[in-house]
């Protein structure tokens, strides 16, 4: 595999370079030197700023963009070998790596890599965790897989040796990470496009975990399902977090909810009192998300009264839970969940606030996952008063023609659920503002486009 050679920068060229990920190493290869230039399929806010800061972009994916003064190609798992761009790359003999395997060059030139995996809340829990750093003042690296208010976007660049980002096991990608600190926050059925069932999933987040070295520290969530299974022959420090005082190191009790849903707890270490800490975001989800915030605050000797405050600070970041104003007295919300367990989450943290009505705009996130988990989107669903479905967001997929968001009504209607379907967003809002009354609260959920509807309609 090529390896960059940090001492001397060259042109690298990013194939999808929009992407959250990819711009942000992109950017700070450009920082350090390097000349830095890539393509996407459109223009976005991501791709408009990367070009704001001297990075050349080019729209559409040709043969012709691929240039012999190119020294490397950074390529994403969404990208086929049938690409014109790879297949020009490969032609010209450039060398070219994934994603994935930069990501992990780049983790070698610090002290302290953290690495945040897990089915869900990575994004989350990163943002927790440079939330800490920057209160400690301990200057990090961030690359977070959404926008954070934080750091005004999706990426900081620090002088320390702490670098933070979220590990991703989708086509094994965290597989060529080389962290000092792991996190393991759930692992469940998910990307069945690749992975073949949960025993290859925890297989792959297993040997995620022997990536560590013996100095290293795993911290991993105790309510995993034998999570003993994955540790068993780790010779680093592993550090359990969860619900339970007797069994896990960081462990939360006495928990409430107030008026806003936010949640306090308890905080226990080693089963004994520390703490009783305040977060300014909703859900009991969020709370396990904290502790193992907490767990690598406590791994790399930040104070816990310093790292309350840097949780204090985090209010979320863009399209987690996220409040988008108010309509004519519905109060809009957007989410990302786009999986059974992440919908279910996001709906009972939607239940402690005082709505009239909880309305959700659900739009299925590849027609794989659609198909894998159909009885468990409609059985989570169905916790919302009232469901609107789009049609399918593909991403990197064909329509197969064996699935659709019709499937997930039928289920939810013979649930009982009030639940739509409709074709088009511009029907779907005009059913919303007919039936959206005084105090109901909205939620727009998926990781596709569906944001928009919430946003157009608080434009109208």
């Amino acid at each position: 595999m090529y390896k960059i050679d940090f001492k001397h920068p060259c042109h690298v060229y990013f194939m999808g370079i929009g992407g959250i990920s990819m711009s942000g190493f992109a950017e700070l290869l450009h920082s350090i030197g390097f000349t830095i230039s890539g393509s996407d399929s459109k223009e976005s806010k991501i791709t408009k700023h990367l070009e704001t800061i001297g990075i050349n972009i080019i729209y559409g994916q040709r043969a012709e963009n691929i240039t012999k003064n190119i020294d490397l190609v950074v390529f994403t798992a969404a990208i086929s070998e049938n690409n014109p761009e790879f297949m020009a790359a490969k032609e010209l003999g450039i060398p070219m790596i994934s994603r994935a395997e930069m990501v992990g060059q780049v983790m070698k030139n610090y002290e302290t890599p953290i690495a945040i995996s897990g089915t869900h809340g990575k994004t989350t829990t990163t943002s927790m965790v440079s939330h800490i750093f920057l209160a400690a003042e301990k200057d990090p690296t961030i690359s977070v897989g959404g926008i954070l208010k934080a750091i005004d976007g999706n990426l900081r660049i620090g002088k320390s040796g702490n670098f933070i980002t979220e590990a991703c096991e989708y086509t094994n990608s965290f597989l060529s990470f080389f962290p000092k600190i792991s996190v393991i926050l759930n692992i469940e059925e998910d990307h069945m496009d690749f992975f073949k069932d949960i025993n290859d999933i925890r297989a792959s987040f297993t040997k995620f975990a022997h990536r560590l070295p013996e100095d290293g520290t795993l911290i991993i969530n105790g309510e995993i399902d034998n999570h003993e299974e994955i540790t068993k022959d780790l010779t680093c420090k592993v550090i359990t977090y969860g619900f339970d005082r007797e069994k896990d190191y960081f462990a939360a009790d006495n928990i409430e909810f107030d008026k806003d849903g936010f949640g306090s707890y308890d905080l226990y270490i080693n089963n004994t009192f520390k703490k009783r800490i305040q977060l300014s975001v909703v859900g009991r989800h969020n709370i396990s998300n904290s502790m193992a915030a907490l767990a690598v605050a406590y791994t790399t000797g930040i104070p816990i009264e310093t790292a309350e405050e840097g949780l204090a600070e985090f209010r979320g970041t863009d399209r987690r839970f996220q409040l988008k104003g108010k309509r004519e007295g519905v109060t809009i919300i957007d989410d990302y969940a786009h999986h059974p367990t992440e919908i279910k989450a996001t709906l009972e943290s939607a239940k402690r606030f005082p709505a009239n009505s909880i309305w959700c705009v659900f739009q299925p996130h590849t027609y794989t996952r659609t198909k894998a988990f159909l009885p468990e989107f409609a059985e989570a669903l169905s916790l919302a008063d009232h469901v609107v479905l789009t049609d399918i967001y593909a991403a990197r997929e064909v329509d197969p023609g064996d699935i659709s968001s019709r499937n997930i009504l039928e289920l939810l209607k013979e649930k009982g659920t009030d639940a739509y379907y409709f074709s088009s967003f511009s029907e779907i809002e005009s059913f919303l503002l007919e039936k959206c009354t005084n105090g109901d609260l909205l939620i727009t959920m998926g990781a596709g486009d569906v944001v928009s509807i919430g946003e157009s309609l608080l434009n109208k």
